[in-house]
Parts: structure tokens; sequence; C-alpha cells
């Protein structure tokens, strides 16, 4: 029923607030000409220093390196939209992620069964793979795309249709994962089945109504796998 797995990275593979709390937090200090002003930058993209949480609606949680400069950029107007794009991948690509599950012992099972494995991001894809890298993941992987790899960003289906494509798999057998809407309207727009997980910041009453099923983490989709019909 299933011959490949496409994942998000970040609060799918990769928790998000251990992750990407601890990044911003160390990152916009980096930006700022003192503190009240890393506290106006915080805001500008929906993330609380003190909490190291993020707003629901913040570009950090499913927008592209661009969309996150596009947000910072009126409180730094003496920077380019290009060049602080530039300035937020090489910090991304820098920054620790904090595995959501053992991810090695994981992937490589999924692969032992036989599953085509992808990656989807609306990170840059120079900094995925560089978080895969960190991790000794990015042979497991079959595809690695992000945003600017051609194919578009979520909640578009390019990057899911390519996917399909390059690894000659009918979508209908392949499943998209990830812990945001993005991720899951990514999916159903390219015909896979959607499986939501919540390692991000959306909780189960936001994912379901997308999802053909909502898992606490990656770590329980062999066990999913193994109920579905043969």
């Amino acid at each position: 029923m299933i011959d490949g797995l496409l994942f998000d990275k970040d609060g799918t593979l990769f928790d998000f607030r251990l992750s990407w709390g601890g990044w911003a937090a160390n990152f916009l200090p980096t930006l700022a000409r003192d503190a009240s002003h890393a506290r106006r930058l915080g805001e500008a993209i929906g993330f609380d220093a003190r909490t190291r949480s993020f707003a629901p609606d913040s570009p950090v949680i499913a927008g592209t390196a661009a969309e996150i400069a596009c947000a910072l950029l009126p409180e730094l107007p003496d920077t380019t939209l290009d060049a602080l794009t530039d300035r937020i991948d090489a910090a991304a690509g820098m920054a620790p992620m904090a595995e959501a599950v053992p991810l090695r012992p994981l992937l490589t099972a999924l692969r032992g069964r036989g599953l085509r494995l992808g990656l989807a991001t609306n990170d840059s894809e120079a900094p995925a793979r560089q978080h895969l890298a960190a991790h000794g993941l990015t042979g497991l992987f079959d595809f690695i795309a992000g945003y600017d790899s051609g194919h578009g960003a979520k909640p578009g289906p390019g990057m899911c249709l390519a996917f399909a494509r390059d690894l000659g798999l009918n979508p209908a057998r392949v499943a998209m994962v990830g812990d945001s809407l993005h991720d899951l309207h990514a999916g159903r727009a390219a015909g896979m089945r959607t499986i939501g997980v919540l390692t991000g910041l959306a909780d189960a009453s936001v994912l379901a109504p997308h999802a053909d099923v909502v898992l606490p983490d990656i770590g329980a989709i062999p066990g999913w796998l193994a109920e579905l019909p043969a």
C-alpha cells in the first residue's frame, strides 16, 4: 500500500521547539543593535526569547528563509532581502537539531522494508543537507529538496510530485509526513496519503481534518504501516 515516505524536516525529523527555539534565541541578538531591538526582531517573527516559544503564525514554523527575512526586514533597513536571506541560511545550517526520535535506526528500518525515503522542507536545501549530514542521515534519503531546489515551496505540491516522479512512484502509494498544515496540504494536493505528527507546534485537532492519521511522532510509523491492509 505504501512504497515511499516523504518527510518534512523541522518539527518532523527534528523536534521544533528544542531545535529552533535555541536557534532564534542565539541568532536574533547577532542582528540586533541592543536588547530592545532584539525583542522587536523576535516580535517580528512571532518569537518570545524569554520562553523560547513561537506564535502559531510565526514564519519560522513553516515558512521559507526568504519569508522569515521579509518579516525581519522592516526592523533592519540597512540590509537587503537577499543579504538577510543568505545570513539566515548560513545561521540555520549551523543550528544544532534535536532528533524527534532516534533517526538512524528508524530510517534504516524503513529502508529495510523496501520503502523509498525523501525529504521535502521549506528550509533551503543547503542547510537541510547540513542538518542531515550532522546526524549521519544523508545517505538514507533518495531525494532531498528545499524550497529553493526548483520545485516550489509547500503548501504547493511541487516537491511531493518531484519525489514521486524522480523515483518512479505512484503518488497514491506515497505518504507525506509532517507537523504542519503546509505539509499536509502539499501531500493532499499531490494525491498522496498524509501523516500528521505532534513534534511541531500544531496539535492533533488542527492536523486531524487534513491527515489520514495523526501520530505522536515518526517513531510510530512502522506500527501504522503494519496495520495497513495488504
